[in-house]
């Protein structure tokens, strides 16, 4: 009897023992998993703007660059040697600068028209941002062009802006609304309090806290209007931008000049990326660091 109850502890301690080492091996093995499938989908993500990046260099014998040639630089010491590349890539960029502002402003007041006031139809607003965001972009291509047809108003420059401001706006209220959810009000009230008035409280409190996700959504706004090409094409009329432009192009030849601006623009905004994302973290570290209390 002693020898049967000594056994049943120890079996017990055993089976105590064994399930933590079960669960920190499997919680590792978890880990493990997630880690490569994280890595799995960023190497699915990364390789073709790697393609681009190392096509760019490629010295093609031919009009299509395509098949990896040897290693040159003209491409990067003439990007623009491609006749039409240039007024095309100044043409998105005018439109995605001027969509960016308009879409920026106008979400931006949106948003703050949406977390901090209560208004008759505030809910079918919320409702009606994500519609853009659902529908797909031929479908909102084509109502469009049906709009502007109806209206007798020639497609063009104007058109594409119009297009680009709406389908970015749903984009920077819901980035904006976002970072205004968590807004401490109690800092818009202190400064009241010490006289500031509506507009001196927005402009030097309520702007500068809400200005990183502010150009956060600039940011993505730009992106989106310069990478656009189906709502484009069918409300761009003569106009051509640089997507219309690759995609005509591609019919006929694929210079390396293509992959050249292509690096640039993502170059461009991934440096534009960084810097937001040391802005914000420099400023939550500024906004975590409170004066110690005065010792008695």
């Amino acid at each position: 009897m002693e020898a049967g109850a000594a056994t049943a502890p120890t079996a017990a301690r055993t089976q105590e023992t064994g399930r933590p080492r079960n669960r920190r091996r499997g919680g590792k093995l978890l880990d493990w998993g997630l880690n490569v499938y994280a890595l799995l989908a960023l190497l699915y993500l990364l390789v073709p703007i790697a393609v681009i990046l190392v096509f760019s260099f490629n010295n093609p014998v031919g009009r299509f660059n395509f098949i990896w040639q040897e290693f040159s630089l003209d491409a990067w010491t003439d990007p623009f040697g491609v006749p039409g590349i240039g007024d095309a890539l100044l043409t998105s960029v005018e439109i995605a600068a001027l969509s960016t502002i308009g879409a920026t402003a106008l979400g931006t007041l949106t948003a703050l028209a949406l977390v901090r006031y209560e208004f008759k139809g505030r809910a079918p607003v919320n409702f009606f941002i994500f519609v853009p965001l659902a529908t797909p972009e031929v479908v909102l291509g084509a109502a469009l062009l049906s709009m502007f047809l109806n209206f007798l108003v020639a497609t063009g420059f104007g058109t594409i802006l119009i297009a680009h401001i709406m389908f970015n706006l749903s984009f920077v209220i819901i980035t904006v609304r976002s970072r205004l959810i968590g807004f401490d009000r109690s800092l818009e009230e202190a400064a009241q309090d010490l006289g500031a008035t509506a507009w001196q409280t927005f402009r030097l409190v309520t702007l500068p806290l809400i200005m990183p996700g502010v150009i956060s959504a600039a940011l993505l706004a730009f992106a989106l209007s310069i990478d656009d090409f189906v709502i484009t094409n069918f409300n761009a009329g003569s106009t051509i931008t640089f997507p219309l432009f690759i995609w005509g192009a591609a019919r006929v030849a694929v210079p390396p000049q293509i992959y050249v601006i292509a690096s640039m623009i993502f170059l461009i905004t991934l440096a534009l990326m960084l810097l937001t994302v040391w802005q914000q973290r420099r400023a939550e570290k500024m906004a975590s660091v409170r004066p110690e209390p005065e010792e008695e």
